[in-house]
């Protein structure tokens, strides 16, 4: 295929689950022909304001918000607003649109997205939907039936799309997610101070952390530890909780002064690859992005979803592996009296973490933005 320059809009946002597989789209397109123009459109205020710039593209906002629906005064108002801000949404996405000028419209979900791709397919610009998730958004499903191609990184998605449109491309992550190495694991080891001659255990409960995740680990650190002889346990506890984790840490090492040696905590893992590769089992939220790195990594993890997301498609997400033997499940309620010991016991059982790392490596979709990228040209 000829990968001539293009004009590409990209939709989307409000979290990382659908700002950094948008980002790996567009470094894909530049990288196929560094003359294509790209223009992300996202909701003002949010975090791809931020993100999108700081990897090196514009960003265009939107005052769209999404519905709120936790039941309270201030929800409501926002609510009554959402309609107006629609409207006044799809406005600004078709003066974007014509002034801009692109071959192709990507949404990549989220409620950013739906006003530019409602403007774009009006106007009869070849658009493209990618979804993350095992379950569709709402945005997306209302989409479907207007855009050409919707790319795919789980099966049976017919549920909820038109089978003659979807592809299955999975989701594009970045490209240090490989299958680990014992060197990379040396090397993880290495980078967050563990014992080589332990187990390992990575706590992950996304970007900004688990409240409920910290407190299942805090709980079992109360508790003295139990089951963690020759256990190393590596937690991103989150910006936002690390005053509190810190504060809680240095009481605790005064009642056990070899927990500094045992517990390992940081409020942000900057190279999660290598956290990953140290990890004898992961334990992470159950979010699209996560998955499909775990998944290209081939490592054994324990899926909590999270329960504070719009259908619950994490526990989808979740257990498209579970049914496929490729990962383990405990439900976010279970979390404070199952989670440490689930993981502790997993350790124990080097055959059931070999068979995980197996069938995850399986469902491992590599080249993803690749794919996508390929489905974008094939619509111009």
């Amino acid at each position: 295929m000829e990968y001539k320059p293009l004009r590409v809009i990209i939709s989307g946002g409000g979290t990382g689950g659908h700002i950094f597989p948008a980002i790996s789209i567009a470094n894909k397109l530049k990288e196929l022909n560094p003359e294509t123009e790209i223009l992300f459109v996202g909701a003002e205020g949010k975090m791809e304001m931020e993100k999108v710039p700081a990897a090196g593209y514009k960003i265009t906002g939107l005052p769209i918000v999404g519905l709120q629906r936790q039941l309270n005064l201030r929800n409501i108002v926002n609510d009554l607003k959402v309609p107006f801000k629609v409207l006044s949404s799809i406005r600004k996405a078709r003066r974007i649109l014509k002034e801009f000028k692109p071959q192709v419209a990507v949404g990549v979900g989220g409620y950013a997205s739906a006003p530019l791709l409602m403007a774009a397919t009006r106007m009869h610009i070849p658009s493209v939907i990618q979804e993350q998730n095992g379950f569709a958004g709402l945005t997306n499903k209302k989409l479907g039936d207007k855009v050409q191609s919707i790319c795919v990184a789980y099966e049976g998605m017919e549920r909820f799309f038109p089978a003659d449109k979807i592809v299955m491309t999975g989701n594009p992550i970045r490209s240090v997610f490989v299958p680990c190495t014992p060197e990379m694991k040396e090397a993880g080891v290495r980078e967050y101070g563990l014992d080589p001659a332990k187990k390992h255990i990575f706590i992950v409960g996304g970007s900004l952390g688990s409240s409920k995740f910290n407190k299942s680990v805090c709980a079992w650190i109360s508790e003295g530890c139990p089951g963690a002889e020759g256990v190393d346990v590596l937690w991103q506890c989150g910006k936002y909780y690390k005053e509190g984790i810190d504060a809680f840490m240095k009481e605790q090492t005064r009642k056990n002064p070899d927990l500094p040696s045992t517990v390992h905590h940081s409020d942000f893992i900057g190279r999660m690859e290598l956290a990953y590769a140290a990890a004898d089992v992961v334990i992470s939220r159950s979010g699209a992005s996560s998955v499909s790195e775990l998944c290209a990594a081939r490592k054994a993890v324990i899926f909590i979803p999270s329960p504070n997301v719009a259908e619950d498609h994490q526990t989808h997400n979740a257990m498209a592996l579970v049914n496929k033997d490729a990962a383990m499940i405990v439900k976010d309620a279970d979390a404070m009296e199952k989670m440490m010991s689930t993981a502790l016991e997993l350790l124990k059982d080097p055959g059931r973490i070999a068979t995980l790392e197996e069938n995850a490596g399986k469902m491992a979709l590599p080249d993803a933005a690749q794919k996508i990228a390929d489905e974008i040209y094939k619509l111009v």
